[in-house]
């Protein structure tokens, strides 16, 4: 009965409540490369993406800034990513005993309902990988150039709400980045404010 606006109140949460990992990455210097399973099990390593850029995209698909972005949009900006041959790795960082937690063929199953186009859907339930990166929120965005680095952290765009009706309004982030990447252009934007539901880590997770 209470989900919901438990939900609502962590959408607000404040950043400062995230303890990220005690060495983090940040722009400018390599990401930190993982292997983690996707819905089918399979593994998947970033590294062997390298020579291409990869974005990566927090998910969450109880989070309503989530679902705002589906209605459309992200799903946009993955064929975009595919047509400029970009890597895009969808991560769950959800922890298991959570009630937004979707086991992998539950979230294999959701993604495809939504007709996304991710590269790979993968599953982060330790939270190992997300603390690694200091991703806070869902979505949160990130974006690995072909040698490693990390070019890009913050929010898919500008406006920080649910409305699916403020998308076309706001700066978008993601999108400009793709744009000036397939143009051999340096990013204009590197940071940005996150913005979505706080990631429901695992207790613990370090």
């Amino acid at each position: 009965m209470k989900r919901r606006p438990l939900l609502a109140l962590s959408a607000l949460a404040p950043l400062t409540a995230f303890l990220p990992a005690a060495h983090a990455a940040a722009v400018g210097q390599a990401a930190p490369d993982f292997t983690l399973m996707d819905t089918a099990g399979k593994p998947v390593k970033l590294s062997d993406f390298r020579g291409k850029h990869v974005v990566l995209e927090w998910n969450n698909p109880g989070c309503p800034f989530v679902r705002k972005h589906y209605q459309g949009n992200m799903q946009a900006l993955q064929k975009d990513a595919a047509s400029k041959g970009i890597v895009w790795l969808a991560i769950n960082s959800t922890e298991d005993a959570s009630a937004d937690y979707l086991t992998p063929p539950q979230m294999a199953r959701w993604m495809s309902e939504q007709k996304a186009a991710a590269t790979a859907t993968l599953m982060d339930e330790d939270g190992q990988v997300g603390r690694a990166f200091a991703a806070r929120v869902t979505p949160h965005m990130y974006i690995v150039d072909p040698q490693g680095k990390l070019v890009y952290a913050g929010g898919i765009d500008s406006i920080a709400s649910a409305r699916v009706d403020d998308i076309p309004k706001a700066t978008p982030y993601i999108r400009n980045a793709m744009a000036e990447i397939a143009a051999g252009k340096p990013l204009s934007v590197s940071t940005s404010r996150p913005y979505g539901c706080t990631i429901k880590y695992k207790s613990g997770a370090a």
